[in-house]
């Protein structure tokens, strides 16, 4: 990105804060431009007045991503991939998630099939106040049949609106399944030095993304992504092989980064998305459990450097919980805390006699209290303060955490303890204790100190709740 601060963007905007835009100031706006919420055509000025026209272009073309964004599928489900301006996530952020596409194949009968597609569409895992899910469904041709192939994929369209990877090196079935899946605009899997003539056509005919495959051989691949630029076929995806084993992994990795640092670094012609195989590792290893694994070991590699799509095969647990994991941590933006909203919380059926426990909003923080409490069938109240995304131990040392914030949380829920509860009573976190005095004061109510560990709560209550038995 060449403008990457609000002043930067700034400069370029009309500077007359009109709001139209929804934001107070031209500056707030600015501030928007570089966390891609807004896009520079939301200012209306710069869209309407002439006088702004080639401020506006100039400042698109310096708002748009180092690596080209490319878009799979349609409608909500579609997947963004690509989009980066940085190698390194702490400079600025990794925008659009790892997309992670898992097999079927056209030779499985069609009870197995829609139970594989349902089992990847259906899965879903709760964490830190989200669900990890699945990404796309890449159909694989087997048979080398045309018709049963597009049959399959009719099969995984009339299941799922989940985006599609449609992966033959054959044009013609590849052009039997376009016929009725175009519309779709799934990822064509691949135009290789042998067919790219003819994969070119249907990318460009059919309009839809298509992956250019070049197996450890930098240039060629290079050479594919000019020529299909150069025919106006832009949005394009590299895959530069992945090989599972030994020195050849060693050498996959490298390509990666080559791949990425030289577009990020300006060379348009490959800043494109990378695509990853982790499936590969299927064809390394004869049992089913080191393949698995190494097909988790590839995944997360490449999710940190910089697998932008990937295609693999295994949908157990053990399998899928490692790699969703690490895609959530390394695409959380770094200079942003994970946040809940502020409140208060109703955990269980709690009643005037439920105890009231304070916390922050830190997401990691708030669910795990959360679900110390609930799993242990804890009924109570936990009032969530606003830390600006700050832990307890940090947010009371750096003032996030104070009683006056504790009574505005209270005060704008309309949580009166003297009212709602039999005991006016808080639970202040262990490590928080240094409050204690000040929230007694603000609040006029009594204030206990819990344990340090949110897990040990449930015992805590046991000999210290209702406070009136202590």
């Amino acid at each position: 990105m060449k403008v990457n601060s609000p002043l930067e963007a700034y400069k370029f905007l009309p500077g007359t804060n009109c709001g139209r835009c929804g934001e107070d100031t031209c500056m707030a706006f600015a501030s928007h431009l570089i966390d891609r919420s807004h896009k520079a055509t939301d200012c209306l000025p710069m869209v309407e007045e002439d006088k702004f026209a080639n401020k506006l272009k100039e400042l698109e073309a310096l708002l748009a991503p180092e690596i080209r964004e490319v878009v799979i599928g349609v409608g909500e489900k579609a997947v963004k991939i690509g989009g980066d301006d940085v190698l390194f996530r702490h400079k600025l952020t990794f925008f659009n998630k790892t997309a992670y596409a898992y097999d079927v194949t056209d030779t499985m009968d069609e009870k197995e099939l829609l139970e594989r597609v349902n089992t990847i569409q259906n899965f879903k895992k709760f964490y830190v106040g989200d669900f990890l899910t699945l990404d796309m469904i890449a159909v694989r041709c087997v048979s080398g049949n045309p018709e049963t192939f597009t049959a399959a994929v009719k099969k995984v369209m009339q299941a799922t609106d989940l985006p599609m990877v449609l992966c033959s090196f054959d044009p013609a079935v590849l052009k039997a399944s376009l016929e009725v899946a175009a519309e779709k605009k799934p990822l064509l899997y691949a135009a290789t030095k042998d067919n790219w003539q003819e994969v070119a056509k249907l990318a460009k005919d059919y309009e839809v993304p298509v992956t250019l495959f070049a197996p450890n051989d930098l240039d060629m691949l290079k050479s594919l992504a000019k020529t299909f630029s150069e025919m106006s076929i832009n949005n394009l995806v590299l895959d530069p092989g992945t090989f599972p084993t030994g020195r050849d992994l060693k050498t996959t990795f490298e390509n990666f980064l080559k791949i990425r640092r030289a577009g990020i670094e300006g060379d348009r012609d490959i800043a494109c998305p990378i695509m990853a195989v982790p499936l590969t590792a299927w064809m390394a290893y004869d049992d089913e459990i080191s393949a698995s694994y190494w097909e988790t070991v590839l995944a997360s590699v490449f999710t940190v450097k910089y697998g932008d799509i990937m295609i693999m095969h295994s949908i157990q647990p053990h399998a899928l919980l490692p790699q969703l994991h690490i895609r959530d941590t390394i695409y959380t933006d770094p200079r942003k805390p994970v946040t809940v909203d502020p409140g208060i919380m109703e955990i269980g059926s709690p009643t005037a006699d439920s105890p009231v426990i304070i916390t922050t909003n830190f997401a990691l923080t708030y669910y795990t209290v959360e679900s110390d409490v609930s799993s242990n069938k804890v009924d109570c109240y936990i009032v969530v303060v606003d830390t600006d995304g700050i832990g307890v131990e940090a947010a009371v040392a750096g003032g996030q955490l104070t009683a006056a914030k504790i009574k505005k949380t209270l005060d704008d829920a309309g949580f009166d303890l003297k009212e709602k509860t039999t005991f006016n009573t808080v639970i202040l976190p262990g490590l928080a204790a240094r409050l204690q005095g000040d929230v007694e004061d603000q609040l006029g109510s009594k204030v206990l100190i819990g344990p340090t560990d949110s897990g040990r709560i449930p015992g805590w209550l046991e000999t210290n709740w209702p406070p009136e038995n202590k």
